[in-house]
């Protein structure tokens, strides 16, 4: 086994959109673990856009900021190479937040064991956080009606394909936006989406208004910007907003020059009687991702819900990786292959 522990730290806080000074790769000696302690080899790396925002030295008020020469952080799945607890064996494939390096300590409190999943890293995708943040946002702040109109932004990411397939399950009208000609292609001939929109088009609020002639019941945001601006003026009366993101923001400097959307989200909020709730998805761990897990499992082996992962090979990859993912040019969950 090797020696060295490569791991990928904060260098400097970004100004902006991330940079490649921004992050730094190095090397220390792999731990020892200690007695409770299981000594983890990380094998996937979860990215996700929420990793940008504790780049920042303030947080967004659910995790603290990243610190200055730390590694940054991420789900794993991670295969146990040497315990000293009594609940983990040597080989065993576990759930963990390792974050962006080879190895990692754990005192077991936050790993899941996952030996039984065909294809591992999907515990980081739609069987993990992402499918779990869409069911719990859209099922308990959504709850989409049959016949009714959903539409969700980065439709054919980690979390905004999971929104689509599950309101279809539950016999809603489902419109996506995406990022381009092949994202809108997926979205409809794979994932079951009943229309797919271009947000790079210049006529979007048209084509959004054409796609949802009886309006939008429920709206999954994760984006922001443009798109909020397309879906307000259509939201029908008491229409439902889970929030679970606003990656179009994640970038800002403070030099945009886009509009102030204040005062017409307070209005639309108003006059039309919308719900509009955010929520942190590790929140509701405790009692509800094992049943989360059960019913998405069933889905996902009757093939009625299809996951898809754009894979980086390298841990090295993974902040270029990153930046591509804010960048939206991913299709699918993002997942580093840091070893075999």
């Amino acid at each position: 086994m090797t020696t060295l522990n490569r791991r990928i730290v904060l260098a400097s806080r970004p100004k902006g959109r991330p940079q490649p000074g921004d992050f730094r790769l190095e090397t220390q000696p792999v731990p020892t673990p200690a007695e409770g302690q299981v000594l983890l080899r990380t094998l996937w790396l979860s990215l996700d856009p929420y990793m940008r925002n504790l780049m920042d030295e303030v947080g967004p008020g659910y995790a603290p900021p990243i610190e200055i020469g730390a590694p940054l952080v991420g789900g794993t799945v991670s295969r146990v190479v040497a315990s000293r607890h009594p609940q983990f064996v040597e080989g065993q494939l576990v759930l963990a937040n390792a974050g962006w390096q080879d190895h990692a300590l754990s005192d077991g409190s936050d790993l899941q064991v996952i030996d039984d999943l065909a294809q591992p890293s999907h515990a980081l995708g739609g069987l993990g956080m992402p499918g779990f943040t869409a069911h719990v946002g859209l099922l308990d702040i959504g709850q989409p009606h049959p016949g009714e109109t959903v539409v969700v932004a980065a439709a054919t990411g980690a979390v905004g394909a999971m929104v689509g397939q599950i309101a279809k399950l539950k016999g809603a009208r489902v419109v996506g936006i995406a990022g381009g000609a092949e994202k809108v292609r997926h979205a409809v001939e794979v994932l079951g989406f009943d229309a797919c929109l271009d947000r790079h088009d210049p006529r979007l609020a048209a084509h959004l208004a054409e796609a949802c002639p009886g309006g939008i019941d429920v709206y999954f945001e994760n984006v922001g910007g443009e798109v909020l601006d397309a879906v307000l003026p259509l939201l029908n009366l008491n229409a439902r907003i889970p929030v679970c993101g606003f990656i179009a923001h994640y970038n800002d400097d403070g030099t945009s020059t886009a509009p102030d959307r204040r005062a017409q989200l307070l209005a639309t909020v108003l006059q039309k009687r919308v719900r509009m709730q955010g929520f942190i998805i590790l929140d509701h761990y405790g009692e509800r991702f094992d049943a989360f897990q059960r019913e998405m499992r069933e889905w996902v082996s009757s093939g009625r819900v299809k996951l898809h992962e754009a894979r980086v090979v390298g841990l090295e990859n993974a902040p270029a990786a990153l930046v591509g993912l804010l960048d939206g040019h991913h299709l699918g969950k993002v997942v580093v292959q840091v070893a075999d």
